[in-house]
């Protein structure tokens, strides 16, 4: 590992005056689930290193007739067991997904969100974009994109928390890059597909960081998650999703639908979302929205059976975001 400073800031405002404006140069260090191993490897080389773990402020959990606000620092565990996170239930699954203990009450809602991509290229150094995406494409890519993978990025986004929140409607408050500056934007929005490797899988400048998530009032919006995996433990899944509806008289007013581990950036399905809207859900309803929402799938060599994955995720989210048996294991 190569030294580096070490900061632990007590507020928002001496975080910011210690990020730097070089990229490469400072790294956030949030529960370290994540950070330290890529620092172990070589794979970042940060000069400085901001611990967020003294930042009081990031560690709260607020609620009103507005929704919710969640600090960045805010432990998966904490959050599971807070009386708000009753109010959503794609949240709370997602995290019960998790399989281990230890990632649950050592990890942070920011850190999960802007953890690196797990491709075993980007991981074994070979950059994030792995030789502009050849070495993916000639290689081993059983665990890579099926969407959103036409550039040189195909790896996935690795939150599995992202998906929930998204389709919940969730905003995201930064700060930076200036003293007293603010953002607040949706978190679809702090995504993004890099197309050379001077950019990140996120939009964050590196004086920016996330200090919380906002998320709206449910107003009867119901939602779900769910994760196909090799089997139990703290792997990450080969596919997820997440639906959010409304349900009227058991017709579907509204509905968000995002799909996971199946593109550089959580998956958005509108096609899928809007074939439901003025239906009601049931098994059949559910199934014609996954085949849309795998429609437009381009899968690499080795990855088809992503497609199928998917396809199942989305109907199962959808049936248990409604109340609904889903029909199997």
């Amino acid at each position: 590992m190569k030294a580096f400073e070490f900061a632990a800031p007590r507020s928002e405002q001496e975080v910011l005056e210690l990020l730097s404006a070089g990229a490469q140069k400072t790294e956030i260090l949030a529960g370290g689930t994540d950070l330290i191993g890529l620092m172990k490897k070589m794979i970042v080389t940060p000069d400085r290193v901001v611990s967020l773990k003294q930042v009081d402020s990031l560690k709260e959990i607020e609620a009103d007739s507005q929704g919710a606000r969640i600090g960045a620092m805010v432990s998966l565990e904490d959050l599971l067991d807070h009386p708000v996170s009753q109010d959503y239930p794609a949240v709370r699954q997602a995290i019960l997904a998790i399989g281990s203990l230890q990632l649950q009450s050592q990890g942070t809602l920011g850190g999960e969100l802007c953890q690196r991509p797990r491709c075993w290229y980007f991981r074994n150094g070979n950059g994030l974009l792995a030789e502009r995406g050849k070495a993916v494409a000639e290689g081993d890519n059983r665990y890579h994109a099926i969407f959103g993978n036409a550039g040189p990025a195909k790896f996935v986004c690795p939150s599995r928390l992202a998906p929930a929140l998204i389709a919940l409607g969730a905003e995201v408050r930064i700060l930076g890059p200036e003293p007293g500056a603010e953002t607040v934007m949706p978190l679809e929005h702090l995504f993004r597909t890099p197309k050379d490797d001077r950019q990140r899988e996120h939009f964050l400048e590196p004086n920016q960081f996330v200090a919380q998530i906002l998320l709206p009032t449910p107003n009867g919006r119901s939602s779900a998650s769910y994760e196909v995996q090799h089997g139990t433990g703290p792997d990450y899944p080969l596919v997820a999703a997440a639906a959010a509806l409304v349900l009227r008289g058991g017709i579907v007013t509204d509905a968000r639908i995002v799909l996971g581990q199946v593109a550089p950036t959580p998956w958005i399905s509108k096609e899928a979302a809007d074939s439901i809207l003025g239906l009601p859900l049931n098994e059949e309803t559910a199934a014609a929205a996954g085949d849309l929402a795998v429609s437009v799938a381009t899968p690499l060599k080795d990855n088809e059976y992503k497609v199928q994955l998917a396809r199942v995720a989305v109907k199962r989210a959808l049936l248990l975001a409604a109340g609904l048996e889903t029909g199997g294991f």
